[in-house]
């Protein structure tokens, strides 16, 4: 390649660096980025506060508990940040010394490494030598005590340590101060979830005790989805002042309202915003218009993009099972599989990975926690088949993201194991 077309290549790659941009802000887009407002969610805050009251009022007499439930995209993560941080600033005018811990129980995936992020997270040094979950819930409140402060916890995805964790974790946490045997109570909680569901198979004390405050957060409307992308772009500054027009909102808004047709998912309507903005700066345009969000939905899966975030609380026979289902419908081209032929597929895919099969009883099993958790969908058969079976298939359309998705987490999972036994 002779040096003018490097230059030429150079100037391109420079230009593209250089040249301007739709986006001002562009990190208020992620996904983990908490707003200064909360459009469509006062309702659930202001019960919140309600729940949380008798902290102020009458602190350490009880252990709050409040559960938030709601389908990916419905805000629950960050109002619970958000709501954790006004907690604190209320505590100090009030001479009331809060501090707040939030846990990703898919990171940290046992009580035990849920309970060292704690203890992190409120500057509590943990000894070196192995401590049981227990004893480190106990120095967790000694730690409290002494120093006269209160911690809000948030188990985010609790799903996951509901469906993985020992029966005895789940019931330390729901039992703490049965456990601690403490009359000043410095420990409260809020655990996320997405469905009910998942606490069908625990002890009813376990659950009584959880259950305290259910708050649900429904899917949002296209009206809250507009109020949600207006805050990120004028507010938030996300965007270039005059870079993006109103209509391109209300458009993304009203693709995505659970009112106009859509999931409700602000998290799909937020990222089919931003990659809108970044068709429009690889295009050169100076102005994000309604042909760049059509583009970006065209180019969203909005199915994949919920799934990711519930494959990932899955363990590896879930996992392998939901491989299978692909497999089949892709080779079939059925629409609804027989159970028995999924769990042959399966078998044949974790022989062909040298992991040891699951008997049929866990299969089961397995395939009734992924339809609690929405991921499957199943059905009796009717006419035309010999017997009666139970036919599933994936709740979602089958794409090539998903299945990406789903061998990436496979890999991964399996990777993780081994380096375990390392």
């Amino acid at each position: 390649m002779d040096n003018s077309r490097n230059n030429d290549l150079r100037d391109l790659i420079k230009d593209s660096i250089e040249g301007a941009s739709a986006f001002n802000m562009r990190d208020t887009l992620t996904q983990d980025y908490v707003p200064k407002k909360l459009p469509g969610r006062e309702k659930q805050l202001r019960e919140m506060a309600i729940d949380f009251r008798d902290l102020f009022i009458y602190p350490g007499s009880v252990s709050v508990r409040v559960v938030l439930t709601g389908k990916t995209g419905t805000g629950k993560t960050v109002i619970a940040r958000k709501f954790g941080e006004y907690l604190v600033e209320i505590g100090k005018e009030k001479n009331l010394r809060i501090v707040y811990a939030h846990i990703n129980c898919y990171k940290q995936r046992t009580l035990y490494l849920a309970l060292t992020e704690v203890a992190r997270q409120i500057n509590l040094s943990v000894p070196n030598r192995g401590l049981s979950a227990q004893e480190l819930f106990k120095n967790i409140h000694d730690y409290l005590e002494k120093k006269k402060m209160f911690v809000i916890i948030v188990f985010d995805e609790f799903d996951y340590l509901i469906n993985t964790a020992p029966i005895e974790d789940i019931y330390l946490l729901a039992r703490t101060y049965d456990e601690l045997g403490t009359t000043t109570k410095r420990i409260n909680y809020i655990f996320i979830i997405r469905d009910l569901s998942t606490l069908v198979g625990l002890d009813s004390s376990i659950k009584e005790s959880i259950i305290k405050n259910v708050i649900d957060f429904p899917p949002y409307t296209s009206t809250q989805l507009y109020e949600i992308l207006k805050e990120r772009v004028i507010e938030e500054k996300s965007f270039r002042e005059g870079a993006i027009n109103d209509n391109v909102l209300t458009f993304i808004a009203h693709i995505n309202g659970i009112d106009t047709g859509g999931s409700g998912n602000a998290r799909v309507a937020i990222e089919t915003l931003e990659l809108a903005g970044k068709i429009a700066d690889s295009e050169g345009a100076p102005v994000v218009t309604i042909d760049y969000a059509k583009k970006a939905i065209n180019q969203i899966n909005p199915e994949a993009i919920m799934l990711s975030d519930i494959i990932k609380e899955l363990d590896l026979h879930q996992l392998l099972i939901l491989k299978s289902i692909i497999n089949l419908k892709k080779r079939e081209k059925m629409d609804m599989l027989p159970t028995g032929l999924v769990e042959e597929e399966y078998k044949k895919i974790a022989t062909n990975m040298n992991i040891k099969p699951r008997r049929h009883t866990q299969v089961f099993e397995y395939i009734r926690r992924l339809k609690t958790m929405g991921i499957i969908i199943t059905r009796q058969s009717g006419r035309g088949m010999r017997g009666r079976t139970t036919l599933i298939s994936l709740s979602a359309p089958i794409s090539n993201d998903i299945d990406i998705i789903i061998t990436k987490e496979i890999e991964e999972k399996i990777n993780n194991e081994i380096e375990e036994e390392i």
